[in-house]
């Protein structure tokens, strides 16, 4: 069996990298981990979270996940744009293929400056709904 985490995270780093805004804003930059010396504006996946739900023969997780957007251009119009390019290219559906994605959509968008003084930083939630075969 295949982590319903795991292979919608290479669903959602597919499309980012295959997105014509994402690519214009950030050049392909989409990582799991962050290689040093990493050039800015990037995408960074961050902390994610499966909740078992299982009902009389489904095995469901409720999935949260962030995706966070790092820039060092000055104030927030940079990170915003990225985030938002973020938001409008996971809007369409997302194909899992050894797992049933119920739903998978938007929850919130923080946008502010990390302690640097430097760097911008929008961190963007999802929720999901998978099944996985038994």
């Amino acid at each position: 069996m295949t982590s319903p985490t795991l292979e919608l995270q290479g669903a959602i780093v597919a499309r980012l990298k295959d997105d014509g805004a994402v690519a214009a804003l950030v050049a392909g930059r989409v990582y799991d981990s962050v290689p040093a010396g990493v050039l800015f504006p990037y995408i960074s996946l961050g902390p994610s979270d499966e909740v078992s739900e299982e009902y009389d023969c489904i095995d469901g997780f409720n999935i949260s996940l962030q995706i966070d957007c790092w820039s060092r251009k000055l104030g927030f119009p940079e990170v915003r744009a990225i985030g938002d390019a973020v938001r409008s290219a996971l809007k369409t559906e997302l194909f899992i293929e050894h797992n049933a994605l119920a739903y998978f959509q938007h929850r919130t968008t923080r946008t502010f400056r990390d302690p640097d003084g430097l760097t911008s930083h929008a961190a963007i939630t999802f929720e999901a709904f998978a099944e996985q075969p038994t």
